[in-house]
């Protein structure tokens, strides 16, 4: 499954777009008296994603632990989905126990039914993929914020607190800490999955997260051009030279290809197999250097002794 719905430019989208409303009264058959929600055995084959999930739902070894689990006991705690207006469930927690069903081919999950607004159903997506999930990656931490901060300043704090006070709360993380992974929702998806591959650092990740798609796209070209990675500062060089109006694709390259560690020539190579491991050209190239001069000082003394 997607790492998030192919949108041209994500960070660009606004969450009324991420999170169109699909939410319809509930139908008669799941309607009770508690409060309108109840635990149902649902078909899997009615059970659909959120348009915009920003959690990855991958076939690894944590997926087999749960599928080895579900096929022994179960689904032990059901699903949370809400109804769709075209039919079938939104299903905003449980879809990676949904993909575990499908591996040892159930043919349905118990999910509580819920009738959620928007804002309700994408903070409850968020919590209980923060709550369930063993290891998440920037990108998923990064958009599983955005999007809970934008429900909450959308639908309000209850106490007056505010969005970021209640993601401090429940996650422990600091007030920067999690502005500067909301950041991360800004780059290109060529980027974030460089950030998610450890391809680049998250703190100069954070500071190219300033720059145009354009720019952006410069970068990973130069990286891969030059097979580097940007480090801090000159992710922040880059930075400044966009706040000043003065940043070029040119001046992208130039700056990552300081980095460009310098190859060996064809010539030293060849002595490679006389030096330890670790040894650079340069020490190499020194060694090489030393040897010779002290070879042709012999040879002077030898032909003076001849001649003597």
């Amino acid at each position: 499954m997607p790492k998030t719905k192919e949108i041209a430019n994500l960070s660009l989208v606004g969450y009324n777009d991420l999170f169109a409303s699909t939410a319809g009264a509930l139908t008669e058959d799941f309607a009770s008296d508690n409060h309108g929600e109840r635990i149902v055995e649902i078909s899997l084959a009615e059970l659909h994603p959120p348009e915009f999930h920003p959690f990855n739902v991958n076939d690894d070894e944590a997926m087999d632990r749960l599928t080895e689990n579900i096929r022994q006991y179960g689904v032990r705690e059901p699903g949370l989905a809400r109804p769709r207006e075209d039919g079938g469930f939104e299903l905003l927690a449980g879809n990676r126990r949904k993909r575990a069903c499908e591996r040892i081919e159930m043919a349905s999950m118990p999910v509580i039914i819920r009738e959620m607004g928007d804002d309700d159903a994408a903070i409850a997506m968020v919590d209980s993929n923060l709550e369930q999930r063993e290891s998440l990656l920037y990108s998923e931490k990064a958009w599983a914020y955005r999007v809970k901060m934008e429900a909450l300043n959308h639908n309000g704090v209850k106490g007056g607190k505010h969005s970021y006070v209640v993601l401090m709360e429940q996650t422990g993380e600091s007030k920067n800490q999690i502005f500067r992974l909301i950041r991360l929702t800004e780059l290109i998806v060529g980027l974030l999955d460089m950030v998610d591959s450890k391809r680049i650092g998250f703190n100069p990740a954070v500071e190219l997260s300033y720059l145009s798609q354009v720019e952006q796209t410069a970068v990973v070209s130069a990286m891969e051009n030059h097979c580097v990675k940007p480090s801090y500062s000159q992710a922040v060089r880059i930075k400044k030279l966009k706040q000043a109006g003065e940043l070029t694709v040119q001046m992208i390259d130039e700056i990552l290809s300081e980095n460009k560690k310098p190859t060996e020539d064809r010539e030293t190579s060849r002595f490679r197999k006389y030096f330890p491991d670790g040894y650079t050209a340069k020490q190499m190239n020194r060694v090489i250097s030393d040897l010779l001069r002290e070879w042709q000082q012999r040879q002077a003394d030898a032909e003076l002794g001849e001649t003597a």
